[in-house]
């Protein structure tokens, strides 16, 4: 069922979340520090609050069906998000980017993030209306991230990255050193670029691999490109002071990943069994669509995305107690 929403909610609410986006990055922007746990924790919950606030607001003006589309693909996003913050993590640990700077870094990269999935969105969209065979190739690529989600190497990555790297320092002067978090700085009288280059280079070469996966996944909950827009917004506000909040906990959350897996697997195989429904492939069923291919509802979506999110942490945070206990004890 197509959305249909006062226009006027339409724009206010994209003209709301663009000015809490700017004030976010002037403040990161003016008064750069550490945060403290209990800073990012009320942050983090002031952008919870407001993305179950727009929930309600949804209900009201749209009806249960689309609230629980933006829910549901809210919390998708966000788990991606959560993974893409483990990439930061490991960025800005490789390039040893002071922590006073880094809500800076952090913030550039949800910009980037933003713009490259609202680019993305907006193609989805045209995609989806003219084409419907897309769901097939959103499917396959869905399963396929799922896979490389589970089993990459990040060794791999590493190693091609580091030949980026050392590509760019053979072409360009860069400096070994921080300035602050400016892009140029002097040294000699010569005008060089610092290492903040590299670190925003390889954040937006992050986001765009991630924007590919996202989009998709959430096209998969919804076709209405305002909840899609709407939930990737929610989704990253709130990302930085995150970052701060779970602080080293990031890495350990060992079997995160599995249960990001598992979430695009169940949204790949949603995609194909809508789009076998929908056939209008001429090779598939001599273009008829397939009665019996399953319907997945958004609740069940719902419902799979936070037990697979809950069992990935819950699981996590119980090997953590192991290992300490391990170490404890041959200490």
């Amino acid at each position: 069922m197509e959305l249909q929403l006062p226009i006027a909610f339409e724009i206010t609410t994209i003209v709301v979340l663009i000015l809490i986006v700017i004030a976010d990055l002037v403040l990161a922007y003016k008064r750069p520090h550490i945060p403290s746990t209990k800073e990012s924790s009320l942050w983090v919950g002031f952008y919870v609050l407001l993305a179950l606030i727009f929930a309600v607001l949804m209900f009201v003006f749209a009806g249960a069906d689309h609230a629980g589309q933006f829910v549901a693909g809210w919390l998708t996003e966000y788990s991606l998000s959560i993974d893409n913050l483990f990439v930061f993590v490991i960025i800005m640990a490789r390039f040893s980017v002071p922590r006073k700077y880094q809500q800076e870094v952090l913030m550039v990269g949800i910009i980037i993030a933003l713009v490259l999935r609202a680019i993305f969105i907006i193609l989805g969209a045209q995609l989806i209306e003219h084409f419907s065979w897309i769901f097939y190739i959103f499917g396959a690529f869905l399963l396929y991230t799922a896979i490389r989600q589970a089993f990459e190497n990040s060794d791999e990555m590493e190693d091609k990255e580091s030949g980026v790297i050392r590509l760019l320092r053979k072409r360009v002067p860069i400096t070994d050193e921080f300035d602050g978090a400016k892009l140029r700085t002097v040294i000699d009288g010569k005008k060089v670029l610092t290492p903040m280059i590299i670190v925003f280079l390889a954040i937006g070469s992050t986001d765009l691999i991630f924007a590919l996966d996202s989009i998709p996944a959430i096209f998969g909950i919804t076709q209405s490109a305002f909840i899609v827009f709407t939930a990737n917004v929610f989704a990253l506000m709130g990302l930085r002071q995150l970052y701060f909040l779970l602080g080293d906990l990031i890495d350990k959350l060992v079997y995160l990943k599995y249960g990001i897996a598992f979430i695009l697997a169940f949204i790949g195989v949603k995609l194909v069994a809508h789009a076998l429904h929908e056939n209008e492939l001429p090779f598939i069923n001599s273009g008829k669509g397939i009665e019996w291919a399953p319907e997945i509802s958004t609740l069940m979506s719902l419902g799979v995305i936070v037990v697979s999110m809950a069992v990935a942490v819950v699981a996590s945070l119980i090997k953590i107690r192991i290992d300490k206990n391990r170490a404890s004890v041959s200490s």
